[in-house]
């Protein structure tokens, strides 16, 4: 997700998103469907911040 996707969200579900955390993971939105290299960029992205959240736990 890029910048312009969390804007997108926060616009248009502004009750459902108010209190969520949304993390932008900083991917450029060039890749195809399920393209492995993006799904591997997207588990070093989010490892961290699942990890995170089980601490905080």
């Amino acid at each position: 997700m890029e910048d312009k996707h969390r804007r997108r969200l926060l616009a248009h579900f502004p009750g459902e998103s108010r209190f969520l955390p949304i993390e932008v993971l900083h991917i450029p939105d060039d890749y195809q469907f399920m393209d492995p290299e993006l799904a591997e960029l997207i588990r070093l992205a989010a490892e961290p911040l699942i990890a995170e959240a089980i601490a905080k736990d």
